[in-house]
């Protein structure tokens, strides 16, 4: 069952990143288990687009923009959205990564110290540029599976000994709640989860581990147990963070206090440990699902050896490298970003939800109406959650 283990593993190490981490761990301080509601909802919202993007991948045997491509007929609209789809996945994973480096750099600094400091962006983008240049797909899932492994067990032992009450845990868990000043903290949770570049990688990925139709349960198996494991590593990090002192938390390795009742004074090196694990995952994730993009955009049918495909994964990560070496902070580029991406989710959950009831790409393999329904729910809340993130950025920038 656990050799069928796939790409699912890649999307949950794409969402468990150095964001995901510090979000979760000053939800966790500020509001105790008041919103692990929201990283449930996301978990779910995750798991059901992710199956879909999936799915169309194994049947199709085509990537997510192929497949629009491939479906839209009218030129000026297909054009339109690929524009959209393509300048919002490149723009925003291009922001993030600087965010991607950053948090693998700061795990180096509580590991090694600060002594090194101008030479850890370039330490952690050669890492990335090295698995992703000569690794394969199975070595790059066999990384992933590891680091996962090790971020999960430490933060579900670090909860169970925190020893939460188990009611006020239910209710957090079950009963929706948005406490005051909680909402930005509710959008960065869902925001963190349910990432749209998410569904190119998983639609690009899925023909990489398996090549019938008839895997279709291995593929559903492998998407809600990979998510899943990432929805607990993320309620567990909450939960852990809930026991820090409330004011306490004035630099994200004062995030380490979460761990120390599992490691004692060792946490800050663990909590360093997690956060590189983090941040080179998802620095990894980000540029290959934005190469994997522009080559269906631009129709290339490229491997992942060839050199145009190359060219736009290490592009990002050397703008992310650049950005953190030279001090330069792309505020307004991410506050962008975080807006492209706000107008990215909703539109790519609605297209991707068109493809999946087509009968002439997925014959019987269409969704069933209770797949629908959830899906249209998920739209429904990506539009209310993308909108109230756009007016948020707005409002500061």
């Amino acid at each position: 069952m656990f050799k069928k283990i796939g790409p699912g593993v890649l999307v949950a190490a794409a969402f468990i990143g150095p964001g995901t981490i510090t979000a979760c761990s000053l939800a966790g301080v500020r509001f105790g288990f008041a919103l692990l509601w929201a990283i449930l909802l996301s978990i779910l919202a995750t798991m059901v687009l992710q199956e879909m993007a999936a799915r169309l991948g194994l049947i199709t045997k085509m990537g997510l923009a192929d497949a629009i491509t491939k479906e839209i007929g009218q030129a000026w609209f297909k054009y339109l959205i690929l524009g959209i789809v393509l300048g919002a996945i490149l723009i925003g994973n291009t922001a993030y990564e600087a965010g991607n480096i950053g948090g693998a750099v700061l795990g180096l600094e509580a590991i090694f110290g600060p002594t090194l400091n101008t030479l850890y962006p370039i330490i952690v983008g050669s890492f990335a540029i090295g698995l992703l240049w000569i690794g394969s797909y199975k070595n790059l899932e066999r990384i992933f599976i590891v680091l996962i492994g090790l971020m999960s067990i430490s933060f579900l032992i670090t909860a169970v000994l925190t020893k939460p009450k188990l009611l006020p845990l239910l209710e957090g868990l079950f009963i929706p709640r948005v406490q005051t000043g909680s909402w930005f903290t509710v959008v960065s949770l869902v925001g963190t989860t349910v990432v749209p570049y998410n569904l190119f990688l998983h639609a690009s990925l899925v023909n990489k581990k398996w090549k019938s139709y008839r895997d279709l349960k291995w593929v559903q198996w492998d998407t809600v147990f990979s998510i899943g494991i990432g929805g607990l590593v993320s309620m567990a990090v909450i939960v852990a963070s809930a026991a820090i002192p409330k004011g306490e938390i004035n630099t994200v390795m004062d995030l380490a206090l979460g761990l120390e009742p599992l490691f004692g004074a060792g946490a800050r090196f663990f909590m360093g440990l997690g956060l590189f694990a983090a941040g080179l995952t998802s620095a990894i994730t980000a540029p290959l699902a934005a190469a994997y993009v522009a080559n269906s955009c631009f129709g290339w049918k490229a491997s992942t050896k060839d050199w145009r495909f190359r060219s736009v994964w290490l592009l990002i990560i050397l703008i992310g490298v650049f950005s953190l070496s030279f001090d330069f902070k792309p505020i307004q580029i991410i506050k962008f970003a975080q807006v492209a991406n706000g107008l990215l989710l909703p539109i790519m959950a609605i297209l991707l939800l068109w493809l999946v009831n087509s009968k002439k790409i997925m014959r019987h393999y269409v969704n069933t109406k209770w797949q629908n329904f959830t899906a249209l729910l998920i739209i429904v809340l990506s539009i209310v959650l993308g909108l109230r993130s756009i007016v948020k950025v707005i409002g500061i920038l």
